[in-house]
């Protein structure tokens, strides 16, 4: 028969022991995950602030072999935008 005095003390120092630190792990996990999604929203945001056009449309700011304003006197090369508004 096993000794049931060995069992309870050791089922005593496992319920003993403690849980965890907490949630420590869950609050690095949305510090990482806020930082993360902070970055993320500031290069969405950002990125529509940029004013380098260069390579969005073929003939803009002078790749066209044209001089620097594309053609159309703007610097930005976008006549039609400018004749629609």
């Amino acid at each position: 028969m096993p000794d049931t005095a060995a069992t309870a003390d050791a089922a005593a120092a496992l319920l003993a022991a403690p849980a965890g630190q907490g949630l420590g792990d869950t609050l690095r996990i949305v510090l990482l995950a806020s930082l993360v999604g902070g970055v993320l929203l500031a290069w969405f945001l950002l990125r529509g602030y940029r004013t380098d056009d260069t390579g969005d449309a073929p003939g803009a700011n002078g790749t066209d072999g044209t001089s620097g304003t594309g053609g159309t006197g703007r610097a930005d090369g976008n006549a039609e935008r400018d004749a629609n508004a």
